[in-house]
Order: C-alpha cells, then sequence, then structure tokens
C-alpha cells in the first residue's frame, strides 16, 4: 500500500519536474555532441502472411484539415470528445496512406498508387516510388496493380507526368463501376474536377491492360474482392490469403481509427454515397469483427495492421505490434 503522504498531487509533480529539468541543465541543440537528425527512417515495413511476404509502403501523410469539415452527423461537442479521448489533434485530421506490395512464389502485386504528383492535400504525399525503392522493389517487378476505387489518392501513381507508366510491366484491376463513373465527364461536378482529371490521366492509358473484377471474384489466385460501395460507385475491399492465413485490406472502408468507427453511421465528406458507405462499413467491419481478420487500413496510423472489434453501438481499432523480425 502506497502512504497518501507519498503520492504527490499533479501539480507539484509537474513542478517538481520543471524544476529538476533546470537543475539538470539538458544540454541545447546548439552544444549537442550528435547532430541532430534531420529524417526519419526509411518508410516500409515487411510482414509474413502464409507463404507470401507483404511489403507496407507508404504515399506519405495526408493532412484533411479541419475534422469539423470532412466527418459529417456528429455533434461539434462529441467530435471533440471523440479526439480529445484518443490523444488526437482537434485542428487537423492526417491520414497515412499505406499502400501494401504482396510477393507470392510467381507474381508482386501493388494494392493502390497514391497521389502522384499532385499536391492537393500539400507537399507530403507522392512518395510511393521514394519509398519503394527504400525498400529495394523496382516498379518494373510489379505484375499486377490492384485499386481499392478510382479516387486521387488511390489511382494517382498509376502514371508520370510525362506520359510514362510507373509500373510498365503491370496489369491493372479496378470495378468497372468505378473505371466508367471517374472516367466520364458527364458525371463530374465542379468541386470534383481534379478527380475526375485524375482518374482519366492514370486510368485511360491503361484500358487495353484493364481487368475488371467482380463481387466474390478470386480475380488473382489467393485475392479475392468484396464489394464495398458507398464511398464510390464501385469501391471494393480485399480478402488475402494465403496458406493458413488471411489480411483484409480495407481501402477506404473508414479513413479515422476513431470518428468513423465509435459511431459508424458519422459520414464522411468524399464518400459519393455518405449514407450507402455507412451502411458498407457497418456490415463488413462486423464480419471482419466477429471472424477476428485482421486488416490493412490505407489511412490509419503507420503501418496501419490491426484488428476491428465491437465496442459498444460500433467498433474500436487495435493496431498491431510492429514485428522487426521476419
Amino acid at each position: 500500500m502506497i502512504h497518501r503522504s507519498a503520492m504527490l498531487p499533479r501539480r507539484g509533480f509537474l513542478a517538481g519536474a520543471a524544476a529538476g529539468s533546470l537543475a539538470v541543465g539538458l544540454p541545447g541543440p546548439s552544444s549537442a555532441k550528435a547532430p541532430l537528425a534531420t529524417s526519419q527512417a526509411p518508410y516500409y515495413y515487411r510482414l509474413k502472411l502464409g507463404d507470401a511476404q507483404g511489403t507496407i509502403v507508404s504515399d506519405g501523410t495526408l493532412p484533411l484539415g479541419d475534422p469539423k469539415t470532412n466527418f459529417t452527423g456528429l455533434a461539434p461537442a462529441e467530435m471533440e470528445r471523440q479526439l480529445t479521448d484518443n490523444f488526437l489533434p482537434l485542428d487537423n485530421a492526417v491520414l497515412e496512406q499505406n499502400i501494401l506490395i504482396l510477393t507470392t512464389g510467381d507474381r508482386t502485386v501493388l494494392f493502390d498508387t497514391g497521389m502522384g504528383s499532385l499536391k492537393t492535400f500539400g507537399p507530403s504525399t507522392g512518395k510511393l516510388l521514394a519509398t519503394m525503392k527504400q525498400a529495394g522493389i523496382d516498379p518494373k517487378d510489379i505484375d499486377a496493380v490492384v485499386m481499392s476505387h478510382a479516387h486521387i489518392d488511390h489511382c494517382g501513381g498509376c502514371m508520370a507526368d510525362d506520359g510514362s507508366r510507373n509500373f510498365p510491366n503491370a496489369q491493372y484491376y479496378i470495378s468497372q463501376a468505378d473505371f466508367d463513373y471517374w472516367t466520364d465527364d458527364s458525371k463530374a461536378p465542379a468541386a470534383m474536377k481534379v478527380f475526375y482529371d485524375t482518374a482519366k490521366k492514370n486510368l485511360l492509358p491503361n484500358r487495353d491492360r484493364m481487368v475488371f473484377f467482380k463481387d466474390g471474384q478470386e480475380f488473382l489466385p489467393g485475392i479475392q474482392a468484396i464489394a464495398a460501395p458507398g464511398h464510390t460507385v464501385g469501391h471494393t475491399i480485399f480478402m488475402i490469403t494465403s496458406g493458413k492465413e488471411s489480411l483484409a485490406y480495407i481501402g477506404d472502408l473508414t479513413h479515422h481509427p476513431v470518428l468513423l468507427m465509435e459511431k459508424p453511421l458519422t459520414e464522411f465528406a468524399y464518400d459519393t454515397d455518405p449514407k450507402q458507405a455507412a451502411q458498407s462499413r457497418v456490415r463488413l467491419l462486423t464480419t471482419l469483427a466477429t471472424n477476428r481478420i485482421p486488416i490493412l487500413a490505407y489511412h490509419f496510423a503507420w503501418p496501419g495492421i490491426g484488428h476491428v472489434a465491437r465496442q459498444g453501438e460500433g467498433f474500436r481499432y487495435h493496431p498491431q505490434a510492429m514485428k522487426m523480425e521476419l
């Protein structure tokens, strides 16, 4: 038992800590013996999946700005509570872009391609080719590019600005509903013009290499398409199976590990049909939670691997610890 006299009040603790730090006299940057680093570690992470190997590479962080303009249907006080309870900032919802490269015995499959050269959300995106290089993966070795949907942060890296293919030996896979919708100018509202322009730039030059998967189809060995419409008309997630292990690559089923999970009927500003997206989210997260299937979430904190579990009226995301030995 700890005696009450031994317990230090929080205010006293903080004051004592401050005084202690002054007494120690920590060196400032100018007096440090080792120079301060200016970059982080390489932006890739490997994992085993049955007989296959996955490498998660990043296209960089994607800051959306004020959560209140991007996530709707929550009272401001409720949104602030959720963010504060989870130690997240109130002024900027920053997403990751976790791109999976799956290497099997006979093929290498890339899931989604990031933003390309677009800086619509700021300068921190467009890192895919650089992080692939860090991971020792040559874009020429990609056999298949699988896209969850045709939004700018998922199809934007198929083509270089000079018109060449970033993945010259790949076949491309997407739902026909998304291909048709995002390459049709007649469907383009002015606010989404950059989305349509980006889809046309990246998808149309690859039309002769395009394969349209169908809901429930195992269109590549061990990779099954599961329709999850609403975010876009043809948004799809993928169940990946190798040996006795499975992983669900959930694309944009949920963009945020809290705001679209605790109350999953919350809506997202970039959804084509927000209410349909919410229903897809609840239905599929329920299946993933019930069956305890691990997920890779494209936009969750790096590297985006974990599980979802039921909690109250919604869900909770449990990130998986990184394993540094293969």
